[in-house]
């Protein structure tokens, strides 16, 4: 996978970057509820393209692998870090 499909897939899904597995699904299933063939709204070649980037997407992020760091964990939960900090009456 290069890069640049990565970010067709992602301009295709009209995804910003950063997204839950469960928003990419939900997400995949409200356009595939307008552009599937068999719809008033349908497109079949729109339809193609979206089910080939949700395929690439899914792939990714279920093959992604994961940093147990400190660092990833902080980026994952910057807010419930920050409210611990400040009910405890620390500041980083």
């Amino acid at each position: 996978m290069k890069y640049e499909e990565f970010e067709k897939a992602l301009e295709c899904m009209q995804l910003c970057t950063r997204v839950t597995f469960s928003d990419l699904q939900e997400r995949y299933r409200e356009l595939a509820k307008i552009y599937h063939p068999d719809t008033p709204t349908g497109d079949a070649k729109k339809f193609d393209e979206l089910s080939k980037a949700y395929k690439l997407l899914k792939e990714y992020m279920l093959s992604y692998r994961f940093s147990f760091d400190e660092e990833e964990f902080r980026a994952q939960y910057p807010s419930i870090l920050n409210m611990e900090d400040w009910l405890s009456g620390k500041t980083q």
